[in-house]
């Protein structure tokens, strides 16, 4: 699993939470929103995650742990292992029809 450096997601993240205050100030602003926006997706790409408010957890857990701890943590975190995402073994999946 690659890793960006901490200084990059400390930076995104630090940018990410500046336009996330100015979008709660000025809910209407759509230069504003799409700035958020982006920012949040910028995060997204570099911590692996769907959601910005996802990714802006992980940044802030990377950046508080040591590299093992995170690598750690995010193999227990429920779904995230290999196995979650494929779903239940194959023997699993078999229709009851060919039993």
């Amino acid at each position: 699993m690659l890793l960006p450096a901490k200084a990059e997601v400390a930076r995104h993240l630090r940018r990410y939470r500046a336009w996330e205050r100015m979008m709660l100030a000025a809910p209407t602003d759509r230069g504003v929103r799409a700035i958020f926006e982006d920012s949040g997706y910028t995060l997204c790409v570099l911590m692996g995650k769907r959601c910005a408010r996802e990714a802006a957890d992980a940044a802030e857990r990377y950046l508080r742990a040591s590299l093992a701890a995170y690598l750690r943590e995010e193999t227990e975190r429920p779904g995230t292992r290999a196995r979650d995402r494929r779903g239940p073994p194959a023997a699993d999946r078999r229709s009851p029809a060919g039993r």
